[in-house]
């Protein structure tokens, strides 16, 4: 086999770190992209065999279409979430693979390690003490222990959330429109999910079903005081409504590591410039919410799980007729679909 072109797009230090460390036999020929694939940038993959494209790059129809006038085979996502691919339109055209697992107990512990400095105001008592300021004042907490929480998609991620909180002696409820077969999760609806839990974690994926599941019909079911936790996707929730329902006091504080327009702010140091989005500008300015950049991935264990997966999606796309990753809208949405994924979508 000759040597595979791979255009490497919306590349970090970290990404060619461990892509280079996972490619250190020179199998493939990464041409590391600092830009987002968009359909203004798409041109710089010519020449190559696959894109590689994380969660902000846009492969829209257009995008989709631009690539296979160039001969491109693959489209390589190092990463689980593809709402960021219309797969619908790339069936028949151009393959498309994920990394459906690379490290759930990253992003599991930073959702639990977001919540922690919340509820005990851990970030607030670091900015204190740096400045000899050991007041105690504004920094009560309450306990874990007890509380309920209300968890949202219970794949791999969710289930080590659920067994994270439940060593914290934490009540578990639960939600998946595909519940774990005997799991010993106590499934419930959405409706008495909100209403019940003092604490709400989303750990599904962003589909056209859910998208702003969390809007202002749904905040005025929930309690008062409610902790909301987001390292899933951001359009999973209606910022505006998060904003107002912050306001009110109903929420009592927000956890965020993701964003819905977080696509151009994300990835980026903007410590130097004035940001251009309102919204994101209050939410943190707000003393109870706590927004990190789409960071709850980013551990040695998943950076190098990722290039390890990534890399062997593409050795086997291009070496057999099996593609265990591939990604298609049929798989599991279309009744007839017969797919094993012991062969290829098309």
């Amino acid at each position: 086999m000759n040597q595979l072109k791979i255009a490497f797009f919306d590349a970090k230090e970290y990404d060619r770190q461990s892509f280079e460390a996972a490619n250190v036999s020179g199998e493939f020929s990464i041409r590391f992209l600092e830009t987002r694939l968009t359909p203004d940038t798409y041109k710089l993959a010519e020449g190559c065999d696959v894109v590689c494209v994380f969660v902000n790059d846009e492969i829209d129809s257009f995008v989709i279409d631009k690539l296979c006038s160039m001969g491109i085979r693959l489209i390589a996502l190092r990463c689980a979430g593809y709402n960021n691919v219309d797969v619908e339109y790339a069936y028949g055209k151009i393959h498309v693979v994920r990394v459906p697992a690379y490290s759930p107990y990253a992003v599991a512990e930073h959702a639990m390690a977001m919540l922690l400095t919340s509820i005990r105001r851990i970030h607030k008592a670091y900015i204190r003490t740096k400045d000899f300021n050991f007041s105690l004042d504004g920094l009560t907490g309450f306990d874990l222990h007890g509380k309920t929480v209300g968890v949202i998609g219970t794949g791999k991620i969710g289930r080590i959330f659920i067994d994270i909180c439940r060593g914290f002696g934490m009540n578990v409820i639960a939600y998946d429109k595909f519940p774990a077969a005997d799991s010993g999760i106590e499934y419930v609806s959405l409706e008495s999910l909100w209403s019940r839990s003092d604490i709400i974690s989303l750990h599904c994926p962003l589909t056209d079903e859910n998208r702003h599941m969390i809007n202002a019909a749904t905040i005025d079911q929930m309690k008062k005081g409610v902790v909301i936790i987001n390292t899933s996707r951001g359009a999973l929730i209606d910022t505006e409504a998060l904003v107002d329902g912050i306001k009110s006091r109903k929420i009592g504080a927000a956890c965020l590591d993701v964003y819905e327009e977080e696509s151009n702010i994300f990835f980026h140091d903007y410590s130097n410039h004035i940001v251009n989005d309102d919204v994101l500008a209050r939410l943190i300015s707000m003393p109870n919410v706590i927004v990190t950049s789409h960071q709850a991935f980013l551990t040695n264990e998943a950076l190098s799980n990722i290039a390890d997966t990534t890399l062997a999606n593409i050795r086997e796309f291009f070496a057999s007729d099996r593609c265990v990753n591939e990604v298609c809208y049929k798989c599991g949405k279309i009744a007839d679909c017969k797919q094993l994924h012991d062969k290829k979508c098309f």
